[in-house]
């Protein structure tokens, strides 16, 4: 019966030490997602401080050490268990079985309340790593927008910049036009009185030389008028371009 005593004695022991490992896992899983829910999301995303990387190592830890503690917990109550069918323990059979029963109950227990804190912190997680996932899919999409706005908006402008440009060429267009129209008539209108000038001038010799002296002083009027007309359609065609 001593090893009995033994065996029970374990049983209790590793009860006590499963009850307060227990106790001390359920806290750290909450104080975990208490931590990861007041962490600002770029922190949460990452889980790659030394805080969370910490409590990460502290969870697989305790997670084994509860596994191998109820490990040895069942072992122990399936040695209880075959010394209720050893020859001369049919005196104590009723109260073997019934502390048997006692340590399997408290042995389920402990079971059930570790796969549901565990089962409860894995969902939990589940859930924060889904939302970072949700939060950098938005964060990217809002970037990749930005950026795309911005370059829309560079096109514009340069389009708007493009069709001022195209304004103002068409512009100097047709001031050139209505110039060189405006030219072509008063060329009409001189060439007609150059004409009647040059019938005179046959006519009368001393109005020939006049004729003469006026051609020069045209010509070169000409030259000043046609030289003062490029400059300026020169300087018209660099402001636009610039």
């Amino acid at each position: 019966m001593s090893t009995t005593v033994d065996l029970r004695k374990q049983a209790r022991q590793l009860e006590n030490e499963l009850d307060l490992k227990l106790v001390s896992f359920s806290k750290l899983c909450t104080s975990y997602n208490s931590s990861n829910s007041n962490r600002d999301q770029q922190t949460r995303d990452s889980r790659s401080d030394s805080a969370g990387s910490y409590q990460d190592n502290m969870l697989v830890a305790m997670t084994t050490e509860l596994e191998q503690l109820l490990a040895n917990l069942t072992a122990v109550n399936d040695k209880m268990a075959g010394y209720t069918n050893t020859p001369g323990a049919s005196s104590h059979n009723a109260a073997l079985m019934h502390t048997l029963q006692r340590h399997r109950d408290i042995l389920q227990d402990y079971t059930h309340e570790f796969h549901k804190t565990k089962s409860n912190f894995y969902s939990l997680r589940e859930r924060e790593d889904l939302l970072g996932s949700v939060h950098r899919d938005i964060e990217s999409y809002k970037s990749s927008t930005g950026v795309n706005n911005r370059r829309t908006e560079l096109f514009l402008k340069e389009h708007e910049h493009l069709r001022n440009s195209d304004s103002l060429i068409d512009n100097a267009i047709s001031i050139a036009m209505a110039t060189k129209e405006n030219i072509t008539f008063q060329r009409g209108v001189l060439k007609s009185i150059q004409t009647r000038v040059t019938t005179l001038a046959n006519r009368f010799p001393t109005i020939n030389s006049l004729i003469q002296k006026i051609n020069l002083r045209k010509r070169r009027d000409s030259l000043i008028l046609g030289g003062v007309i490029g400059v300026c359609t020169i300087l018209l065609l660099l402001y636009t371009f610039h």
